[in-house]
């Protein structure tokens, strides 16, 4: 049996979401359809894709590194209908576009590539900045839109906003954890264990506020800005980490292997998205982006 796009939209949607029921309902189809397309994909693949426990789905090693494939796929499919056809394609200007760190590292690359194949007359003009000089950025009008984390975005009053997809949180864990043995972890025992603690793109900020929240706290063993160091630092064991799905990689640089895990609570998901200021419509390339990226995130690209 051949792979379809319909599967892997299904398998897209019920990674993201973390719940079989939740993907139907998105994608306003029988939960019955998004198990057996999972099923398929994972008989022809003949590796399991997503494990299946009692606070929903997550994704398996294999799954995590199939779902960026699947989203490279349908984005290239997606491009493929759209270009070279079309007067938008020939469209011309300039977007003055701003980055998070994180979106810029684990998400803009693939569709940065694919929008100047489609509209080689739109130059972007990227600008990696943190929130903060973004928002100011934005209002101020030294930036035309952004691609940023819309879960922290601060200045709702004065900025729109479109969140394009939903990365769950999860454990990171070495390979001989303990905790690896339950399929899903609370909180409760997450804060007994040591902690490393993401600080790049307020990382740590967020992570304050949901640990509040349910009236913990870890212990912190160990801060740092850096993405790399974490998952070295919870290969070898030193500690674990709560880290979205879209920065999750299953081998660390000295080649040692991460485990994830579900946890109990709800806790909250990053959200990616573009962001734009209120005051001011946007120019006629910023918004030839806009839809492009919608599109793209639509499609599970």
């Amino acid at each position: 049996m051949a792979l379809t796009l319909r599967q892997l939209r299904y398998f897209i949607a019920a990674a993201e979401s973390g719940q079989i029921s939740l993907a139907a309902m998105e994608m306003n189809i029988s939960q019955s359809a998004v198990t057996a397309a999972v099923q398929g994909l994972e008989a022809e693949l003949g590796v399991r894709l997503l494990a299946r426990g009692a606070q929903g789905v997550s994704l398996t090693p294999e799954g995590a590194r199939f779902l960026t494939r699947a989203r490279t796929i349908l984005g290239a499919v997606e491009d493929a209908v759209r270009s070279p056809l079309g007067e938008e394609t020939r469209a011309q200007g300039r977007v003055r576009l701003g980055m998070s760190y994180t979106v810029a590292g684990y998400f803009m690359s693939r569709h940065y590539a694919a929008f100047r194949r489609s509209y080689p007359g739109i130059v972007l003009e990227l600008h990696e900045l943190p929130r903060p000089a973004i928002e100011a950025a934005l209002v101020d009008g030294g930036l035309d839109l952004s691609v940023m984390l819309t879960s922290n975005l601060s200045n709702r009053a004065a900025l729109d906003f479109e969140t394009l997809f939903r990365s769950r949180r999860r454990l990171w864990l070495g390979t001989d954890h303990p905790l690896l043995a339950l399929p899903a972890v609370p909180l409760a025992e997450v804060v007994r264990q040591p902690y490393i603690m993401l600080t790049v793109d307020e990382a740590d900020q967020t992570q304050a506020r949901f640990w509040k929240g349910f009236g913990l706290e870890p212990e912190v063993m160990f801060a740092t800005s850096s993405v790399e160091a974490v998952r070295s630092l919870v290969a070898a064991g030193m500690g674990v980490t709560i880290l979205s799905d879209m920065v999750y990689r299953p081998w660390s640089l000295e080649g040692q292997r991460i485990e994830q895990r579900a946890l109990v609570e709800a806790v909250p998901s990053m959200d990616v998205g573009l962001v734009w200021p209120k005051s001011r419509p946007l120019p006629p390339a910023a918004t030839v982006f806009r839809s492009f990226l919608s599109r793209m995130a639509g499609s599970g690209g």
